[in-house]
């Protein structure tokens, strides 16, 4: 079908537009009109065995919009080196063939950083000069990651800062007898891990360590549990607790030369520029990941560990996977979610802006049933998206309950002639009392 500006494809519902009603009234009522097919749907949606959620670089946009403040680029920076403009040509013709279009500083750094390695070998001098360009292009990429930071950090981004706190929450908010919610990032800010620190959720990565966070090989099954009251030796899951992976490292990953150990930075979010935990050469330490363009790359040290955890949470029969924010430019993680759809009862869910060629050309290798929609500034924007269309943020103890004690007092007030004559009991208790 050909898609429009706005639309969505949830079950067997679907629906495109050109325009969305801007009268206050008529935008109320298309609202409640598509929130009936849309939530419910997600809603089953997110109750699956095996439920992840994968965030690109168009989720920090989307805060920092809301935050009023502007997000991180991923614009090339200009080099002084001789080598720079083969450099560029390089970067250029790898990303056309990944299909991303212009290259963008992640595959100019994986071109320098190719490059880089050939000259310390052959021409020390022309090395240097290159490795400064690197130095350059990263430390300016991390100020402004740290700009971003800082800007949604600002008490004028409380708005901000509770549109992200219930995103979170709305996938979050599971049954802890379920599996945790699986939190995959291309991002390299700290946006998920402050969202999460304000939210009150717990996380799980690969780091271990208070003083001195390291990254550990061994993939263990950590989990939280806590003792119920009067029961003792039958710990429960506690509520709140996601896993998160970050696919391509993070602006507080170092790599510690000596001791061969990836370490996580105290470095504060939103941390000025002279922060002392910012090195003065990263190229060597700071674990920002080049977009990889072949599989070889993925299989460097710690990515391989990373990708490993993204194929094992996904790859699963029942396993959901919801995008928002994802170009689908990057092919390693493409293939991933292809091989997952492979299982029949997996299921995609695509939160896109704009259904451009690539995204587009993703699609077009999946099967439609196994893949719902939500397109356009409209169902896509992440603060209607939050407030009209994702299931609310609340584990449902006390929804149940309240729908249940609702029930028992409806059926326990109609008439007896109105009771089919196998129910025409009283109900016990029929009130607040008859709640567990």
């Amino acid at each position: 079908m050909e898609w429009k500006a706005h639309g969505y494809r949830v079950g067997s519902s679907i629906e495109t537009f050109d325009a969305i009603p801007t009268d206050a009234d008529a935008l109320d009522q298309f609202i409640a009109l598509h929130r009936r097919k849309i939530e419910p749907w997600l809603s089953a949606v997110f109750q699956a065995e095996h439920l992840n959620l994968l965030l690109g670089s168009g989720f920090t946009t989307a805060v920092a919009f809301a935050a009023g403040v502007g997000a991180t680029g991923m614009q090339t920076a200009a080099g002084a080196s001789v080598h720079a403009k083969a450099i560029m040509d390089h970067a250029g013709v790898s990303a056309r063939k990944m299909g991303r279009g212009e290259a963008n500083i992640e595959d100019q750094l994986r071109s320098a950083i190719a490059v880089l390695d050939g000259l310390d070998i052959i021409d020390k001098a022309a090395a240097n000069a290159v490795r400064d360009d690197i130095n350059t292009a990263i430390a300016a990429f991390l100020y402004s990651l740290l700009a971003t930071e800082r800007g949604i950090a600002d008490a004028e981004s409380a708005p901000a800062s509770a549109m992200l706190q219930s995103f979170l929450l709305s996938f979050a908010s599971r049954a802890a007898s379920r599996e945790r919610l699986h939190i995959f990032t291309t991002n390299y800010d700290r946006l998920i891990e402050r969202g999460c620190d304000d939210a009150g959720l717990r996380i799980i990565d690969r780091f271990v360590g208070t003083l001195r966070p390291l990254f550990r090989n061994t993939r263990i099954e950590l989990d939280y549990h806590y003792n119920p009251p009067g029961i003792r030796g039958e710990p429960r899951f506690m509520e709140g607790v996601v896993r998160l992976t970050k696919l391509h490292g993070s602006l507080d990953w170092r790599f510690d030369e000596t001791t061969r150990r990836i370490y996580r930075a105290e470095t504060p979010f939103g941390a000025a520029e002279d922060h002392p935990s910012l090195p003065a050469s990263p190229v060597n330490t700071v674990m920002i990941y080049p977009n990889p363009a072949k599989d070889v790359e993925t299989t460097q040290y710690p990515y391989a560990e990373l990708f490993r955890d993204f194929a094992s949470a996904t790859c699963k029969p029942n396993s959901v996977v919801v995008t928002y924010g994802y170009g689908f430019g990057d092919d390693h993680i493409n293939r991933v979610l292809l091989d997952m759809l492979s299982v029949p009862s997996a299921h995609l869910v695509v939160i896109a802006f704009d259904l451009d060629d690539r995204i587009k050309g993703f699609l077009d290798l999946t099967r439609p049933a196994q893949v719902s929609i939500l397109a356009g500034k409209h169902f896509a924007g992440l603060q209607r998206l939050v407030d009209d269309y994702l299931p609310k943020p609340a584990l449902d103890y006390i929804t149940g309950r309240m729908s249940e004690l609702l029930k028992n007092r409806a059926f326990a007030d109609m008439p007896v002639a109105t009771v089919p004559a196998a129910e025409a009991v009283p109900v016990p208790g029929a009130g607040l009392d008859n709640i567990a």
